[in-house]
């Protein structure tokens, strides 16, 4: 069973080596483990540290950012013959030591995608604000995907065979929310795994500030959302429109009745408008549910070409056996 470990990198000449220099060499169930570096671009000497330490290198021209080099990285490490994949950063912000305990679970067939959960509660480099917005946003993926994540903005993964031909990765910001809320609704089976982190070596490059990646993952969040239940999104928007016209219409008619029989006109006329919009939005979840299916079947060729390129997962041959 062979595992690539990924690094994707930017930049990442002084960090690199510490990160390097502690991985696993030896693995139980494991017979290779191959080491990956994605170069998003680096203008320093990560690819010459790299290359000093053996890796494959994976690079492209720009920074096209971290979900992109995710990607990237997936589709290379299948092509490449990988039954497991093992993410993690180059800031040496998770400790390599727990990397078999991370692949255990896919190596026995009990999990495709393993997270690393940091207990942010418990880091002590994280601010009380900080661990409240952590909280609160692994709760709402939880609820959007179905899943028991609980620590959903973790970097540190393993993911099986299965669960590389499957994920579709479509943000560029992050795939750390866009693959938990895909794996939830195509029904991979995931698993947490509890873990610390080293101190900080450096200042996070994906975000400025915690309220700008509050925004980034907030908009990520809803659009993949939207993007994998989009009936009950717009029909959740429509909602409020449609009370909003059935109260002025009641409202009208309760007066027209009971009080003057006449007037308040202006309801009728408001209300109509608000019914329109609260159609208009029904409408468009209609569409943009019929969509999901063509992107749905899109996905599932996708799904079977990767199997007819790269094969089943020797996981799955050794469960049939």
């Amino acid at each position: 069973m062979k595992l690539v470990i990924q690094i994707p990198c930017y930049n990442e000449e002084k960090t690199l080596p510490l990160v390097l220099s502690t991985l696993p060499k030896k693995i139980l169930g494991v017979s290779k483990i191959e080491v990956q570096i994605v170069d998003d671009g680096s203008t320093d000497r990560t690819v010459e540290v790299a290359k000093k330490y053996g890796c494959h290198i994976v690079t492209y021209v720009g920074n096209k950012g971290l979900g992109v080099a995710f990607k990237t990285g997936m589709e290379e490490a299948l092509r490449r013959g990988a039954d497991i994949l093992v993410n993690t950063d180059a800031d040496n912000q998770y400790p390599s030591s727990y990397i078999p305990a991370l692949v255990a679970p896919v190596v026995n067939g009990t999990a495709d995608i393993v997270i690393g959960d940091r207990q942010t509660g418990r880091v002590k480099h994280f601010g009380i604000v900080k661990k409240f917005f952590q909280w609160l946003g692994s709760a709402a993926v939880r609820n959007l995907s179905g899943t028991n994540v609980r620590d959903t903005v973790s970097g540190f993964r393993a993911y099986s065979k299965e669960a590389m031909m499957q994920l579709n990765v479509v943000s560029k910001f992050s795939y750390c929310i866009d693959t938990i809320i895909q794996a939830g609704k195509k029904g991979l089976a995931i698993k947490n795994v509890l873990i610390t982190t080293n101190a900080p070596t450096r200042r996070s490059r994906l975000f400025k500030n915690m309220f700008q990646h509050m925004k980034k993952s907030g908009a990520n969040l809803l659009r993949c959302y939207v993007m994998y239940e989009p009936f009950k999104t717009f029909l959740l928007m429509s909602a409020p429109f449609f009370g909003f016209g059935l109260f002025l219409y009641l409202r009208f008619l309760f007066r027209y009745i009971f009080i003057s029989g006449a007037g308040m006109i202006q309801s009728l006329i408001v209300g109509t408008v608000s019914f329109i919009f609260a159609g208009l939005l029904f409408a468009i979840g209609i569409l943009a549910d019929l969509n999901a299916l063509n992107r749905k079947l899109t996905e599932d060729i996708l799904y079977f070409k990767r199997r007819e390129a790269y094969g089943p997962s020797r996981i799955e041959v050794r469960n049939r056996e």
